[in-house]
């Protein structure tokens, strides 16, 4: 799903190249493509080993993050944050436009107009694995994911789940039925959220528009659907009852409103 992930980017990103005649030769495509990549890789898995990962192994043996083997097997880099991987993102875009002299308004636009699509197979990811699952849920589109937390079956509340749910209670412990979180972020932060700004790739009132668009879209979605998502375990709930996401997401909001302010004043604003 990564891989797809990253191929329909590309691809998307090419695409908004073309059609505009945008001037960046394909030798600069690729490389900062590759930046990219790289970049958000680095990102993802510093913020979940420095913010999401309450193990000491990372802080004790640091260079553990990007080793993919676990007792002689390989394991790959299980733990990735988005928030940490969009950050990197943006810096590594913001340099090579510096260091290559384009506008970092401009690149950051496309990115922001291809990126979603692609977010949305990692989500299928998710939902594939069975992690990152909803809340305990009675409602129609509740599943049981294999992996989830059980609960005691002599707790009232847990009766009325299974039975509204039509689940039969055979022993101490009873899995319930969740939110399928992950499908819910892959539609509405991957396929509505990239509809949305792909419809306004060609009508941007200023350069950066995309990208703001893209920060408060996502900010509100993401922000929303934690509602049913089942806070990481380790980490609970933070500041009034908000997940560590949430916190990120309402920074998101915050920051994509005063970047659409201000990148609607800046000089140089009307897009190529």
């Amino acid at each position: 799903m990564a891989v797809c992930a990253i191929i329909i980017t590309f691809f998307l990103y090419i695409k908004q190249i073309k059609e505009r005649n945008f001037p960046m030769s394909d030798t600069d495509l690729s490389l900062l493509f590759i930046c990219v990549v790289i970049a958000l890789i680095l990102g993802a898995r510093i913020f979940y080993a420095v913010i999401y990962s309450t193990n000491d192994i990372f802080r004790k043996q640091p260079w553990l993050i990007f080793w993919p083997f676990r007792n002689g097997k390989f394991v790959g880099l299980p733990g990735l944050s988005y928030h940490g991987g969009a950050l990197f993102l943006v810096l590594s875009v913001f340099v090579f436009a510096k260091v290559k002299r384009f506008s970092f308004r401009e690149l950051i636009d496309m990115y922001s107009a291809a990126v979603p699509l692609g977010y949305t197979f990692g989500r299928i990811g998710n939902f594939i694995n069975g992690e990152l699952y909803g809340r305990v849920t009675a409602a129609p589109l509740g599943m049981i994911f294999p992996k989830a937390a059980k609960f005691p079956s002599s707790e009232l509340w847990v009766q009325e789940i299974a039975e509204k749910s039509g689940i039969e209670i055979t022993g101490e412990m009873v899995n319930l039925p969740r939110h399928p979180s992950q499908l819910y972020e892959a539609l509405f932060e991957g396929i509505v959220l990239w509809a949305i700004i792909w419809f306004f790739r060609n009508r941007k009132p200023f350069k950066g528009f995309l990208f703001g668009l893209y920060f408060l879209g996502y900010g509100l979605f993401r922000f929303i659907i934690e509602y049913f998502r089942e806070p990481d375990a380790n980490l609970g709930y933070r500041f009034a009852n908000l997940t560590t996401g949430q916190i990120f997401c309402l920074i998101m909001v915050i920051f994509g409103t005063i970047w659409l302010i201000i990148a609607s004043r800046l000089p140089d604003r009307k897009p190529l």
